[in-house]
């Protein structure tokens, strides 16, 4: 598994085994945001220092304007009359809304992946 993939299946960067949430579905809005403090495979502490999930703030706002640009572009190819722009700020709001706590995970992630390097020889010790 490289990096990528352990980003997208959020599983831990050190070791690519270990989940770094509690529980998988990101929709469980109690437990959405709930992280292991430290790899159940590794032992690796996720948090390296306080505030250290501040960036994945900017990986989030990177995966919006991603999303703003291409809901833009995706309106104006398929919708010839410009009247229907309430509608495109309602959808786009609601599918940010929707996508909201995969992105929040996945950001998170990529946050991790970015700063940790992958070590095999730690997978399975804690």
């Amino acid at each position: 598994m490289n990096k990528v993939e352990a980003a997208v299946q959020m599983k831990c960067p050190r070791c690519h085994e270990g989940e770094i949430f509690e529980t998988k579905n990101p929709y469980n809005l109690g437990k959405m945001t709930a992280m292991h403090k430290n790899c159940p495979k590794c032992g690796l502490r996720y948090e390296r220092e306080s505030g250290f999930f501040y960036g994945a703030m900017y990986v989030s706002y990177i995966f919006n304007i991603a999303l703003f640009v291409t809901a833009t572009v995706a309106y104006y190819l398929f919708f010839e009359e410009r009247v229907y722009w309430l509608w495109y700020i309602l959808g786009y709001v609601a599918l940010t809304f929707l996508l909201f706590p995969l992105l929040y995970r996945l950001s998170r992630s990529i946050w991790l992946q970015v700063f940790i390097k992958y070590e095999p020889d730690k997978s399975g010790q804690k």
